[in-house]
């Protein structure tokens, strides 16, 4: 090709290609079997210039090269540069290739389960280990040149996004950092944020995917492409499938229904065919037929993404029961190998407890799951099994999706709605792209493929709204915590830090969305003076008889809501007067219908011992046996009208209300006994509205006012209803405005004097109390700190400690009303109901000072439900023990034992020296929780 060129041509491109051999990252790209993309090289190139660099770009696009380049620059210039990964298996990931690629001698990892080689130049971290060690001065910032925070769009976490800006915001100046992130819509925005606090940085957003990703619907037989590429002349566009829409539209034609003979309807035998002929094209795919599918098709690798564990383990189970081997017999051993070699230093009576043997017979079929209920080993051997194509079929949680090195040839969506931990919600265009990201693999693919399960209701132009959504925004969950508020008063002093927070990225996005919100007030200032005009009435003042009868609609409303009132305390009245035994008819809600009081509660302001351990109610609270089996803690809502008893029965001593037998024996009697009984009807007095002599006075004066007569009355009416609706809407809009401006620093503020009234803070000083508090990391810093504060912990054995640390880490997946958790007893239950009365002083001091856990700051309840569990493990019980009385999966049980000794070893810190037991009993703990499977290290 160069011999096209004239002499001066060529001269100029030797001279460039000169000047690239030159810089750094010409070597780098030899170690490399491919070429670099654009935007790599762009991001390359500016990282070498000394800026730092944002990168926004598709899964598995190759981002993470540009923070490998950051490494190799480090190396290269006898500097040190921090990895930094939102969690532990991605650390140990990365850790695993940057070992292959530079030496075990150069590369460190640092999470809260390993520390391996941790004063190496380049060190692999959790972002959390990054920040405690801003915090605490570590001496291994010493020399620090680069930091890559891959995942960066994890600051939007709600839990742990806060971490993210505080790094960004608290490392010296003199690092330059590299920001890996998922394609977001407001890149530019959160580059801007990052030119502000960490310098020039350069914005590199690449939307191209390198393995072309086709989007298909599975439903019947047939594999139906998403889309249908329609030439227009403009280069191709992209139309929803039109046999998909025509399919939609079918199914939603009114179809047979037996039932409607009985009502008279006739039905067409020829209805009745088209039915029959409809349900035989379209139905849902098993879970084995998608996987054959996908096989016979040539689409394997895949990854099925189902929201449930629970569906995971199904699923695995159903495709070995339909007869599916993917593997041949070659596989099959070199599968086998594999797990023996990774699980050997696993004892033989665990692998029995953990269900091994089914687990492996899957493997060596090519079939697994993959969830956080699985000890972490095995999610591990999973993921390496996959990478090497011994497993080809794996059943997935959306965790999969957050970031481990796991792509696949097609992923498999078999729902689009996921319970979100409050309600089943629909996936948004973010959670779609992260999961369909993992088809294709770089290199091997010519492409990926996702597909989406049909299922009845499903709107073919909804999913392409999804699937055509490439990007989703970035925001920032940064709240100041009572940790990170006394770290920075004792770092910088109360006024630096004020100023600090105030340049988080959620103060940057909250200061500028104030500019829209301000343009809204001018247009709704502009249509207030239309709305004027239009009410305006030649009689009078319009506007002085439109508030005559807002407030007359508004003394109504008043009296109607001190009616509803005085009807919940006298049903609160009538609760407090139920009995164990006594048959009632639940008015309304969910539970409504036929039901028999198990306990009736207890008076308000005492303490009710049925609901995660400790929690105080404002009125009572009966525990019930609906006649549907089910076993439920009312509230004040399900009963808007004083309740009375039916009937009395007599309930047995064996009653067990976790046994479903247990259950269905006594609502079967219950059913029988009072099941023609019918409540009581409660007819509501005369309204008060009628004798009430304010609403007597408004309404002469409204007939008494000029305007009353007017024809165009009601039209002028409508005037001043728009006019005074729009005029609240400005208000509020005016209030948000006010609001958002120094958001954080106020919220600063409050924490700072809850601080100083608890004598942790002292002006811009901390005192022995703040420092011990600076100590302590997560979502119950300040119970942890006082409870250290008052001794709560003194004398208690290791076992015992571990039990009480535990409520401070553990949150259930779902709350049991119906049964208190089981405790240790003796001097761990003592001090356990002590953190909880601590906790309630704590939570009221928190209103006073109106700092809110709704918005994400404060403290929460602890929750008593893995007390006993880790007590039992910590004194030596076998794990098919602790299992079965946790009734909890193994890997939750090891999730939540490694944060147990975290927080163990952060006490063990924390704890005073003198005269205390907590610090060696703490450290005792670690050593007793961290045994058998909890201690299998995830790093060979």
């Amino acid at each position: 090709m160069t011999e096209d060129l004239s002499p001066a041509e060529r001269y100029a491109a030797s001279r460039i290609h000169a000047a690239e051999e030159a810089t750094a990252l010409a070597p780098f790209r030899a170690m490399y079997e491919f070429d670099l993309d654009p935007f790599q090289i762009e991001a390359c190139q500016a990282l070498e210039a000394g800026k730092g660099v944002l990168v926004a770009a598709p899964t598995g696009s190759g981002k993470t090269i540009v923070g490998e380049f950051a490494v190799h620059l480090a190396l290269t210039q006898g500097g040190k540069c921090f990895y930094t990964t939102p969690i532990k298996a991605l650390s140990n990931q990365k850790y695993q290739d940057l070992v292959k690629r530079y030496g075990a001698d150069k590369v460190g990892l640092l999470t809260g389960d390993n520390s391996v080689n941790a004063d190496a130049p380049v060190v692999v971290m959790t972002t959390e280990v990054l920040r405690n060690m801003l915090y605490a001065g570590s001496q291994s910032l010493r020399g620090l040149a680069y930091v890559v925070m891959d995942e960066v769009h994890y600051l939007s976490d709600r839990f742990r996004g806060a971490v993210w800006e505080e790094v960004i915001i608290h490392l010296p100046d003199s690092v330059t950092l590299v920001s890996l992130s998922a394609t977001v819509s407001n890149a530019e925005e959160f580059g801007d944020w990052l030119d502000t606090v960490r310098g020039d940085t350069a914005v590199i957003v690449s939307e191209h995917r390198p393995v072309p990703l086709w989007q298909h619907v599975l439903a019947g037989r047939k594999m139906y492409d998403l889309f249908e590429e329609s030439d227009d002349g403009r280069g191709g566009r992209r139309e929803v499938n039109p046999d998909l829409l025509r399919m939609a539209r079918m199914e939603n034609q009114k179809t047979y229904n037996p039932r409607e003979r009985r009502k008279g309807k006739m039905v067409r035998e020829a209805d009745r065919e088209r039915e029959r002929r409809q349900r035989t094209r379209i139905w849902t795919p098993s879970r084995a037929e998608v996987i054959e599918r996908l096989d016979s098709a040539g689409l394997l690798p895949a990854i099925t993404f189902i929201f449930s564990r629970a569906g995971c383990e199904a699923a695995v189970q159903q495709c070995m029961y339909a007869g599916l081997r993917l593997n041949d017999e070659d596989a099959r051993q070199r599968v086998r190998e594999i797990v023996e070699e990774r699980t050997a230093a696993i004892p033989g009576e665990d692998l029995h407890v953990l269900g091994y043997y089914e687990w492996l017979e899957g493997l060596e079929r090519g079939i697994a799951a993959h969830h956080a209920g699985m000890l972490p080993t095995f999610k591990e051997v999973v993921e390496e099994l996959f990478v090497r194509g011994l497993v080809k079929a794996v059943f997935a949680t959306e965790t999969l999706a957050l970031g481990i090195n796991m792509p696949a040839r097609s992923v498999v969506l078999e729902k689009l709605v996921k319970w979100n931990g409050e309600q089943h919600a629909d996936i948004t265009p973010g959670e779609y792209t992260q999961l369909t990201g993992r088809a294709g693999r770089r290199g091997i693919d010519v492409e990926g493929h996702a597909a989406v399960l049909w299922q009845r209701g499903m709107d073919p132009g909804a999913l392409a709204g999804l699937a055509g959504t490439r990007t989703y925004p970035l925001r920032s969950s940064f709240k100041p915590s009572y940790n990170m508020a006394v770290n920075l008063v004792q770092q910088f002093g109360r006024h630096r830090s004020r100023e600090l927070l105030e340049t988080s990225f959620a103060q940057f996005q909250a200061d500028k969305s104030v500019v829209g919100i301000s343009k809204q007030v001018q247009k709704n200032e502009e249509g207030l003076e239309g709305y004027q005009q239009g009410m305006t009435c030649h009689l009078g003042d319009f506007a002085q008889y439109a508030a005559l009868r807002r407030d007359l609609k508004d003394r109504e409303t008043d009296l109607a809501k001190q009616g509803a009132a005085q009807r919940r305390v006298a049903a609160a009245d009538s609760l407090e007067k139920l009995k164990t035994g006594d048959v009632i008819h639940v008015p309304t809600g969910k539970f409504a219908g036929l039901a028999l009081v198990l306990d009736p509660g207890v008076p308000a302001g005492r303490t009710n011992g049925h609901h995660r351990g400790f929690e105080q109610h404002d009125g009572p609270r009966p525990l019930v046996l609906t006649a549907e089996r089910q076993v439920k803690r009312l509230a004040g809502i399900d009963f808007p009208v004083p309740v009375e008893a039916l009937d009395r029965m007599r309930i047995p001593k064996s009653f067990n209300p976790r046994s479903p037998q247990s259950r269905r024996d006594l609502a079967s009697q219950l059913r029988s006994k009072a099941g023609h009984l019918a409540p009581e009807r409660h007819r509501r007095g005369r309204a008060e509205a009628a004798d009430d002599r304010e609403i007597a006075r408004l309404r002469a004066a409204l007939r008494a006012h000029p305007c009353h007569g007017c024809d165009e009355r009601e039209d002028h009416a409508r005037w001043a209803e728009r006019y005074y609706r729009l005029q609240r809407d400005t208000r509020q809009l005016e209030q948000r405005i006010e609001g958002r401006t120094n958001t954080i620093a106020r919220t600063f503020d409050r924490i700072y004097a809850l601080l100083t009234e608890l004598d942790y803070l002292r002006g811009d000083e901390a005192t022995e109390h703040g420092k011990r508090l600076a100590r302590l990391y997560g979502e119950l810093d300040l119970l942890a700190s006082e409870c250290l504060r008052e001794g709560v912990w003194e004398g208690l054995s290791p076992a015992e400690l571990a039990a009480c640390v535990s409520a401070l880490v553990y949150e259930a997946r779902q709350s049991d009303d119906a049964v208190a958790p089981k405790v240790p007893g003796g001097a761990a239950k003592e001090a356990l109901g002590e953190m909880v009365r601590i906790w309630g002083r704590l939570d009221a001091l928190e209103e006073d000072h109106r700092i809110n856990q709704a918005e994400g700051v404060g403290q929460r309840e602890p929750d008593l439900g893995f007390a006993w569990a880790v007590h039992m493990w910590a004194s030596g019980r076998n794990l098919d023990e602790v299992l079965r009385e946790a009734e909890m999966p193994a890997g939750d049980f090891v999730r939540w034992c490694k944060q147990v000794i975290d927080v163990l070893g952060q006490v063990a810190a924390a704890a005073p020296r003198e005269d205390s037991t907590v610090a060696k009993n703490a450290r005792k703990a670690v050593d007793a929780v961290r045994r058998g499977v909890v201690a299998y290290s995830s790093v060979g």
